[in-house]
């Protein structure tokens, strides 16, 4: 057993190769993340006719760095009635599965390096739309664990609110996915993307499967008009209520780092990914080396990345919160049968195609 063990050539370098992306990956998420408070109070300011941060830096650049080790320098305060362990845990929960999305995005082809092939997804598996799915649906239980954990009834009340509009919303965000299923047969992103490169993009065959699922990505989010979880002038600040120093750091910068991936996801299934708009990748790839043509994706899946970030942004500071009943109303009441109806239309002219059938 252990001379067969012995003879398995184990790649290390591919082992090497994929530590580093994910080391590239986190530390670009974070950075993003950070950046991201700049550019939302940048926009805000813009919006409302002000400058915004312009102290720290040039131009407010240091602003994220500021408020990072202000964070840090924060006493650690626990409350005496609280859970501990799961106290600590909640945080931790949230930031660990806004990570772990990040795994299945391709962030473009591959770079040809010391004359291997270095992919630039970190795992490329057949299911990474379910993977995306599953590692989401934990999220919801760093909100409930930290709400309850506190054991502050604000607190409770908002982790209740978080869990109830992510379970409701996943619902219909499912059944948009359905409907585009039907159409790629695949439920691989680098497959997904490579069939956007060859055709349309895939938000030009399912616009209102693609409105959808962008509506559902603000309630995952908890992004304005369906931040109801965290409804500072209801529930005195939210589920994080309690939370001093990084500990609400990690919660804070789950959200950002969630309305990071959650872009990339977005760009990848309905805008072609990392695909560059009217440009052959292949007679680029050949004619000025593949290399430069992997950057110029990185580039183009950014670029596609910060327009629904400020998307995001934009929306917050111009559509007022929903009550909380209008915000189940839509979810149950509108974007569920609306998926539903997405997912039967696209099934049966999926079907017409592939019988033929005319007229």
């Amino acid at each position: 057993m252990y001379s067969t063990l012995l003879s398995i050539n184990f790649d290390w370098l591919l082992l090497i190769e994929k530590a580093v992306l994910i080391a590239i990956i986190i530390s670009v998420s974070l950075l993003v993340a950070m950046y991201e408070t700049w550019g939302e109070r940048k926009v805000a300011a813009f919006m409302q006719d002000r400058r915004g941060p312009n102290r720290a830096g040039p131009g407010g650049l240091f602003q994220p760095l500021a408020d990072g080790l202000k964070l840090f320098a924060k006493e650690e305060i626990i409350p005496n009635s609280s859970n501990r362990f799961l106290f600590v845990l909640g945080p931790g929960l949230a930031m660990l599965t806004a990570m772990m999305t990040s795994a299945v995005v391709p962030w473009g082809s591959h770079f040809d390096l010391f004359g291997r092939h270095i992919s630039l997804q970190i795992a490329d598996i057949n299911i990474g739309i379910l993977y995306i799915f599953g590692v989401v649906s934990m999220g919801v239980y760093g909100i409930m664990i930290g709400g309850w954990a506190s054991n502050n009834k604000f607190s409770l009340l908002a982790a209740i609110r978080g869990a109830s509009q992510i379970i409701s919303y996943e619902l219909a965000m499912g059944i948009s996915i359905i409907a585009l299923l039907m159409i790629t047969g695949s439920l691989s992103l680098k497959t997904i993307v490579e069939q956007q490169q060859t055709g349309h993009y895939y938000v030009l065959l399912q616009p209102l499967g693609f409105l959808i699922f962008l509506i559902c990505a603000f309630a995952e989010c908890n992004r304005t008009p369906f931040d109801l979880s965290e409804a500072e002038n209801e529930l005195n600040f939210g589920y994080h209520q309690e939370y001093s120093s990084m500990k609400l750091g990690f919660y804070l910068f789950a959200e950002y780092v969630n309305m990071f991936i959650s872009s990339a996801v977005m760009a990848t299934l309905y805008w072609g990914g990392y695909d560059v708009p009217f440009l052959n990748d292949a007679t680029f790839g050949q004619a000025h080396g593949q290399n430069l043509l992997a950057t110029l994706q990185v580039v183009s899946l950014f670029v596609k990345i910060v327009a629904f970030i400020f998307f995001f942004m934009w929306v917050r500071w111009t559509i007022p919160r929903f009550r909380y009943d209008q915000l189940m109303k839509l979810g149950w009441k509108v974007l569920i049968p609306l998926a539903l109806f997405n997912m039967l239309v696209t099934g049966f002219l999926v079907l017409l195609k592939q019988n033929h059938w005319h007229f």
